[in-house]
């Protein structure tokens, strides 16, 4: 019973996990800290700052939701510090569940894998099926031609409110209503990304960094045009009428959607060229140029006009066609567009490597799971099958209502590693450390009461949703994972046979 028990908290040795980096199946070191911070940036922005903003800051926060983007920024910060000193202590595919093997045992491990593959799955099938109509809107502003309804809806659709699936209709020209049929430019661009994803990294990270450039460029532009119309009393009062000091916090929760991505980039420290600067270089310059612009964007919002007449379905147009400016529709369209292109291809991107670490221990099919391709140097397999899912999800499935499960599992992760930093202090605390996180007692400790109080008011809904994933997950780790565990079945001949 005993040894039943401990299986749970057996631990890789950081001798193992860098051994694994001298087998054939190692990918390339092609990324530097600027394709890195790109790779965190286009993770990071896309509808959380055009969406959420506008939602969070009228129902919510008012012009306070500029200190709720600080909060979460904070709370981001103290995992991103813990982030950047395991990562280059372990430049090892897989990110925080990596991390959690090599301090707290395989099971926390498994959960914190499994609740990754949540994250960027479910993000991903979310934001090719949002995609699909802003692509459409687009082509009707420019070119004045509309995709059919019934290519560009998923043919049911979710009540968040009553908590039951219905057939979704959809409007015709000739003012039909008909059945919809499946999302196809949502599959159109997912296959597109997965092709960029399995022909190479470097293919890859160009590609993300045009998207970055081009959202960046974007944003600036709509900053700088709309702070020519702001009116100082529209931040008066400064906090929400109705929820005050509470909205700052319940906001924080929920803007926090618009932060997750930033620990791809430790996803992909197995291809970062120097692990020990790159991976802290663009982790905190992605986590400081998304928060700089999100505080921007936020106060030209609120201050463009009151809070409670800013439109939550698209606040950034909205706002600037309110002041005649009829162009901006089409530009935060393509902004949003380029955004979401980033955010998928990133998703797309970091999915496979969480796969492909776990496989490489054994917790999943190594045969395909871990499988590099011989000429590309990617895990082709998993990117593929990744694809495939992420386009049937984003074709069939209504994944709107699970934006706050994402947050969830995202925050529940950085919990995760401020616990495992600490945790690595006290049990390797000769290793090398070419970041070391300062005041790393403080840090760690606020790392996990900042990002567990924006779980708790996420609230209980969403807690059931996550409660009811890892149960999942324990299923598949007690009837597979924890009997194919590396671990287990050969121990001594871990780190040759990799």
């Amino acid at each position: 019973m005993r040894s039943f028990f401990a299986s749970f908290f057996r631990r890789k040795e950081i001798e193992q996990l860098l051994g694994e980096m001298e087998g054939a199946d190692r990918l390339n070191r092609r990324l530097g800290p600027v394709q890195l911070t790109a790779l965190g940036i286009g993770a990071t922005i896309g509808t959380g700052l055009y969406v959420q903003t506008g939602r969070v800051a009228n129902e919510l926060a008012g012009p306070s939701i500029i200190l709720s983007f600080l909060v979460a920024a904070v709370g981001c910060g103290f995992a991103a510090l813990c982030y950047s000193e395991l990562s280059s202590m372990v430049p090892v595919a897989g990110s925080a569940y990596t991390f959690a093997y090599a301090t707290l045992g395989e099971l926390i491990a498994w959960i914190i894998g499994w609740d990754l593959i949540l994250e960027y799955a479910i993000g991903s099938s979310a934001v090719a099926a949002a995609w699909s109509n802003y692509f459409d809107a687009l082509m009707r502003n420019v070119v004045g031609w509309s995709i059919d309804p019934r290519l560009q809806s998923a043919p049911w659709d979710y009540s968040v409110s009553e908590g039951t699936f219905y057939l979704k209709q959809v409007t015709l020209a000739d003012g039909r209503l008909v059945q919809a049929w499946m999302n196809v430019p949502a599959v159109a661009i997912t296959a597109i990304v997965t092709v960029i994803l399995v022909i190479g990294i470097r293919e890859s990270a160009g590609f993300n960094a045009a998207m970055v450039l081009l959202n960046v460029a974007v944003i600036l532009t709509i900053i700088g045009i709309g702070a020519a119309y702001v009116d100082p009393e529209n931040w008066r009062p400064f906090l929400h009428r109705e929820h005050g000091w509470h909205g700052v916090a319940t906001g924080a929760g929920r803007v926090f959607f618009a932060y997750i991505g930033f620990d791809s980039i430790s996803t992909n420290a197995e291809e970062a060229r120097r692990p020990g600067r790159d991976l802290p270089i663009g982790i905190m310059s992605a986590l400081a140029i998304c928060t700089a612009l999100y505080v921007a964007v936020a106060a030209v919002l609120t201050g463009m006009m009151p809070y409670s007449q800013i439109d939550v379905r698209a606040p950034l147009a909205a706002a600037l066609q309110d002041r005649g400016l009829t162009f901006a529709g089409g530009l935060v369209t393509l902004g949003i567009l380029t955004g979401m292109t980033s955010s998928l291809l990133v998703g797309n991107l970091c999915q496979p490597r969480i796969l492909m670490a776990m496989a490489r221990d054994g917790l999943l099919p190594r045969g395909f799971f871990a499988a590099v391709h011989g000429r590309f140097r990617t895990p082709w397999k998993s990117t593929i099958l990744v694809g495939v899912f992420v386009a049937t999800g984003a074709a069939l499935a209504p994944l709107e209502f699970l934006a706050d499960l994402v947050s969830i599992g995202t925050l529940f992760a950085f919990v995760i590693v401020s616990a495992a930093v600490l945790v690595m202090r006290v049990i390797e605390p000769g290793a090398s450390r070419p970041f070391r996180t300062p005041m790393v007692g403080l840090v760690s400790t606020m790392g996990i009461l900042v990002n567990g109080a924006m779980m708790f008011f996420l609230g209980p809904e969403n807690w059931g949703r996550l409660f009811v994933w890892l149960v999942l997950g324990l299923m598949i780790y007690f009837g597979y994972s924890r009997r194919h565990s590396a671990l287990r079945s050969r121990p001594a001949e871990l780190s040759t046979d990799r």
